[in-house]
């Protein structure tokens, strides 16, 4: 584990995980909050990490008039929380979150794949459906639509940059006397102390 540096050892923890979980090892769990407090949480998956600035970001993508970005617009503080069983590992992030920038949104939609974009201009995310046909209907609607011309991102899809304030890493071990490594980012470094388990 790097002292001074958190991201360099998460993305080695991740690159570890890529390696060894059978599905999806870039799922976390991402808590938000209301505006009064009240919790909510979701899987997403990880799509970046940024180096620099400094202390770096976690970014992931989403509609934005889901619940998750609602939630986020009125209250930004948010947390993501990573386990990887197969290695008995988790790390916690916390922090302020931010909307990416329009090109990097576009960059990382021109990367997947087109039915997921055709899903982007379909779903009205977190909406009452009526039928899974009405769904149906609508990406059928969008595939006529664009034919097999290039689909653009819609402007309601769009990412977040959780910009991380604590990362605590966590491992297994025997006796249930775990590993707990804490980092948190103050005055442009990050200070790491040990936690009992």
């Amino acid at each position: 584990m790097d002292a001074t540096d958190p991201v360099a050892t998460f993305e080695a923890w991740l690159a570890e995980a890529e390696g060894s979980e059978p599905n999806d090892p870039t799922a976390c769990c991402l808590a938000t909050a209301t505006p009064d407090g009240r919790p909510s949480a979701r899987m997403v998956l990880l799509k970046g990490i940024d180096r620099q600035p400094a202390p770096g970001g976690f970014v992931f993508y989403t509609n934005l008039g889901s619940r998750k970005a609602e939630e986020l617009r009125a209250n930004p503080q948010a947390a993501l929380c990573f386990h990887w069983k197969s290695l008995r590992r988790s790390v916690r992030v916390e922090g302020g979150t931010e909307l990416v920038t329009p090109a990097e949104a576009d960059a990382y939609y021109a990367t997947r794949p087109r039915g997921a974009r055709i899903g982007a201009w379909a779903s009205d995310q977190s909406r009452p459906l009526d039928s899974r046909a009405v769904l149906e209907g609508r990406v059928a609607e969008f595939e006529r639509r664009f034919g097999e011309g290039d689909i653009p991102r819609p402007e309601t899809w769009s990412g977040f940059r959780l910009r991380p304030s604590r990362i605590e890493f966590w491992r297994d071990m025997p006796h249930r006397l775990h590993d707990r490594q804490v980092f948190h980012w103050a005055d442009g470094g990050w200070r790491v102390e040990a936690l009992y388990p």
